[in-house]
């Protein structure tokens, strides 16, 4: 199909653009931007008019919850919900049941997801067997099979030895290892992060200390190794120092911050609301004030959405005993815009963080994958058409994903997708 995308602002930060122009698409990819190519005819027309066009976003953290949690969400509701926010490539971590630790597995789920035939799924691999931490997984099998690089979700690696063999090896082949970091110990039973307003409420606490104890300690191994890390949500401010220290050095690392945590601290937990029960904990104003800082200077590289489906079963329990998660998809371009407003930051600078940045992060570990996250000539046509004008309610009646627990529920937030192409096809269209 040819598409021309009429009268839209494109704005496109991979390629420094911010202009009303049109947009040509032929055979999946862009052909045109601001002048038609010879002997182009669309078969269709989009009228972009008072519209943003904008790259599909590129999610660094998404649970579609297949195989295993199809109770909680399935590959189908969850890829509609990201084509309703305009997400175009998730990332989905490894622990799902069973954790992806074999080639078939990996296998299976990218199959599914080329059923469907929608968002681009990008699986990452588990670094270790059942994800216990033990033994390192056959990384170049599960390569092979599709995973783009290696994580533990957010289970620890406790034994420093196999920790330090994997990141050696690791290096040796040229994956990259995805890790949260959080020492297991000092995070033990917590649902709340350390401090006062914890106190005042009787939830155990995790403290800062538990990321920066383990940041340090990655940042030891990875002198010694020479891995590549990409450290996933990233929850304070001493954490943001300890990053912005080691960009500095030279080490190659690079960082997302989930958008729950950009905009929330514990004190928006309330009176117990289990829909704050997220992971990491949400800490203080400091602490969100420093990663907000992290993302102005570029410390922090990507936001995320860390979508994470929960049912009314997980949900709907005192707030220690919830499980933790919340869904995001729909909410990452929305969320993104209200925090270029609030800080004061150009939207093409702000949109970066969820386009062109994750889509670097996502290619130094696969970097044969298509480029995604931009919109030049020769790009995969994956982006989406935004009013950027539009106020919408969060709420059961306006979100997709088969799960509606967020700690966004009932805000009005700004930003809403009206078309999602993907591969040059219209996959997703907002009811008139």
């Amino acid at each position: 199909m040819k598409l021309h995308i009429k009268g839209g602002r494109l704005i496109d930060p991979a390629n420094d653009i911010d202009r009303v122009c049109d947009l040509y698409v032929a055979g999946g990819r862009v052909v045109g931007v601001g002048e038609i190519p010879a002997g182009f005819e669309a078969s269709r027309t989009l009228d972009a008019a008072g519209l943003a066009v904008l790259p599909g976003l590129v999610d660094l953290a998404a649970r579609l919850r297949e195989p295993g949690f199809e109770y909680r969400a399935t590959l189908e509701s969850e890829m509609q919900a990201a084509l309703a926010g305009g997400v175009t490539s998730l990332v989905q971590p490894p622990d799902t049941d069973p954790p992806l630790d074999e080639p078939g597995l990996v296998e299976m789920l990218k199959h599914r997801a080329r059923q469907l035939n929608q968002a681009h799924l990008y699986p990452l691999g588990a670094m270790t067997v059942g994800l216990k931490g033990e033994v390192v997984t056959e990384m170049a099998e599960l390569t092979e099979a599709g995973c783009v690089a290696f994580s533990q979700a957010d289970q620890a690696v406790t034994d420093t030895g196999v920790l330090l063999r994997t990141m050696q090896y690791a290096h040796t082949f040229g994956y990259v290892l995805w890790l949260r970091p959080q020492d297991p110990w000092l995070a033990r039973g917590g649902v709340a992060a350390s401090g006062a307003y914890a106190s005042r409420l009787g939830l155990s606490g995790v403290p800062v200390q538990a990321e920066t104890i383990a940041l340090n300690t990655l940042f030891d191994l990875q002198r010694v190794s020479g891995a590549r890390l990409h450290l996933c949500r990233i929850s304070s401010a001493a954490g943001v120092d300890l990053v912005r220290q080691a960009k500095r050095e030279g080490l190659p690392v690079t960082c997302d911050v989930s958008a729950n945590h950009v905009h929330l601290t514990d004190v928006d937990i309330g009176y117990y609301d289990s829909n704050f029960r997220v992971e990491p904990p949400l800490r203080g104003q400091r602490d969100r004030d420093g990663l907000r800082a992290g993302l102005l200077d570029g410390t922090i590289d990507a936001i995320c959405s860390d979508h994470t489906p929960v049912d009314d079963d997980g949900k709907l329990l005192p707030f220690a005993e919830a499980e933790a998660g919340a869904t995001g998809l729909e909410l990452l371009l929305s969320l993104t815009i209200k925090w270029a407003e609030d800080a004061g930051v150009p939207l093409k600078q702000a949109l970066a963080r969820v386009t062109s940045e994750p889509a670097g992060i996502l290619a130094a570990g696969a970097p044969a994958l298509p480029p995604c996250g931009r919109l030049g000539v020769g790009a995969p046509a994956d982006f989406c058409l935004v009013d950027l004008d539009a106020r919408w309610k969060v709420g059961r009646d306006t979100l997709l994903s088969q799960s509606h627990h967020t700690p966004f529920h009932g805000m009005v937030l700004q930003g809403r997708v009206k078309s999602t192409v993907v591969g040059g096809r219209v996959v997703w269209e907002a009811a008139a």
